[in-house]
């Protein structure tokens, strides 16, 4: 069953941002070990594109997962923010640790809106199970006119997992992401600090690295997701409070994407000197992106890449 994810810009999720500043060292652990299984391995994360993308949109999504493994990108990059992820497996397993590598799988462009166009969570279930089912991450990636229950009411994205058959024999749990792009939707709820929010200051938004708020918006969301799939796929790793809503890697710091951050400020954040536009990774192609702090459980605080 899917986990809701509350990928909230709301002010209210912003002020717990603030409060989830630097903790002493004696603070009790926020994100509770429950025991179960974490991604591990080598894992192929599959796109499936479900209603119109530009290829220069699918291309944004595409290189930022390339990204994550790319070790040739300029400090700061994807891969050594995805760091801060693998630090989990370390507290999961001290003795032998598992390792987990996620590369770019196949891409599945759904262009014919076979579901329609409002989707319910069991057809972005079914969407997933597109992709191959054994040692991978499907995404379900919608488009702007696409509407999802829950989106853009309580959510910008989930993540969840599936059960699948392996030749007829064999049944085994896949994980699978959906995000939306809200660019139309709710760019205020789903891609702020790159349009004003909803709620709370009401600052000038930041521009998009990649000059696409809705885009740009997915990759954070994503990012935050692909953390939270990592450290809690199944629903029994990495997460504080209810099962089907919880805090996980990055959730549990929202709204924080540089030191400084606080209700309404993203943090401090580097400018490209000839778009102006805000980031605080580099990743593989020469592109930009802005992803989450994540809680790092070794230290009970929220840690950014800048």
């Amino acid at each position: 069953m899917a986990r809701f994810l509350l990928l909230l810009i709301a002010f209210f999720h912003l002020t717990l941002a603030a409060n989830l500043a630097p903790e002493s060292e004696s603070s009790p652990q926020l994100l509770k070990y429950h025991g179960g299984s974490l991604l591990t391995g080598r894992i192929s994360v599959n796109l499936i594109w479900y209603g119109k993308f530009t290829a220069a949109q699918r291309g944004i999504i595409a290189d930022f997962i390339s990204s994550i493994s790319d070790s040739s990108s300029p400090a700061p990059s994807v891969a050594s923010w995805w760091k801060f992820v693998e630090k989990y497996y370390l507290l999961a397993n001290p003795k032998k640790p598992n390792s987990v590598s996620l590369r770019l799988g196949k891409q599945i462009v759904a262009d014919n809106y076979r579901y329609g166009k409002s989707l319910s969570e069991k057809q972005i279930a079914q969407l997933a199970s597109m992709g191959e089912g054994k040692n991978a991450v499907n995404v379900v990636l919608t488009a702007a006119d696409v509407t999802v229950t829950g989106f853009c009411v309580n959510r910008c994205g989930t993540h969840g997992s599936r059960s699948a058959m392996m030749k007829g024999k064999k049944n085994f749990k896949f994980a699978y992401i959906w995000v939306g792009n809200s660019e139309t939707q709710c760019p205020g709820y789903c891609a702020w600090p790159f349009h004003q929010p909803i709620y709370g200051p009401q600052n000038p938004p930041l521009i998009a690295p990649n000059n696409d708020v809705g885009l740009d918006g997915m990759v954070m969301n994503l990012a935050s997701l692909l953390a939270g799939t990592a450290t809690n796929p199944f629903g029994n790793g990495f997460y504080q409070g209810p099962a089907t809503a919880p805090l996980e890697a990055a959730t549990a710091c929202p709204g924080i994407y540089g030191k400084g951050a606080y209700p309404g400020y993203p943090g401090d954040l580097p400018v490209d000197p000839t778009t102006g536009a805000s980031y605080n990774v580099h990743g593989a192609a020469g592109r930009k992106y802005l992803v989450p702090a994540i809680y790092d459980p070794s230290t009970s605080t929220c840690s950014t890449v800048v």
